[in-house]
């Protein structure tokens, strides 16, 4: 399946897909062609979908087409460019940075893993770049692709192997 992010302001857009759309925030950075670490930025390009994480002790796991494991209370994703782990998952506690993907506020209750960099990575061009829960006030994300829970568990239902997101550069 297809799914298209087209982005309408600075750091808001729709994510589209056979079947449905629902608003999305982006990143703080705006819609990139040139993605780097920390730039804040959601990268354009193709993307598929690789996995889901939910947490289990919040949700159930939501239903997909696409492999769900739960995310664990040690779980981390590195973020660091010098790191040999960089935009992988890891174990916490980590020595280099990295973000806990198990989080108070929420937004990673359900993550998307996106294939942005990662096969292989490359130091510096980004790492994290997650589909997952938008904040209640649609605050940009710091390069993701943000969506209200309904708006993703439909997406993911309509998900399966094969999906790929496409972030469109931005027009005008």
């Amino acid at each position: 399946m297809d799914i298209a992010v087209q982005p309408d302001g600075p750091s808001q857009g729709r994510v589209i897909w056979p079947g449905g759309s629902a608003r999305c925030a982006l990143g703080r950075g705006g819609v990139r062609v040139d993605k780097r670490e920390g730039d804040g930025a959601t990268p354009v390009g193709c993307f598929p979908l690789r996995r889901v994480l939910w947490r289990a002790d919040r949700l159930p796991p939501p239903v997909s087409g696409l492999p769900v494991s739960p995310i664990r209370p040690d779980d981390g994703w590195c973020d660091d460019p010098a790191d040999p782990a960089y935009n992988t998952p890891v174990t916490q506690p980590y020595a280099a940075s990295h973000e806990s993907l198990w989080r108070d506020d929420g937004v990673y209750d359900v993550i998307v893993v996106m294939g942005h960099n990662d096969d292989p990575p490359v130091p510096g061009l980004g790492s994290a770049v997650f589909v997952h829960l938008a904040r209640p006030d649609w605050e940009p994300t710091a390069g993701c692709v943000a969506l209200a829970l309904p708006d993703l568990l439909a997406l993911l239902a309509a998900s399966g192997p094969g999906s790929r997101l496409s972030v469109l550069e931005p027009q005008g």
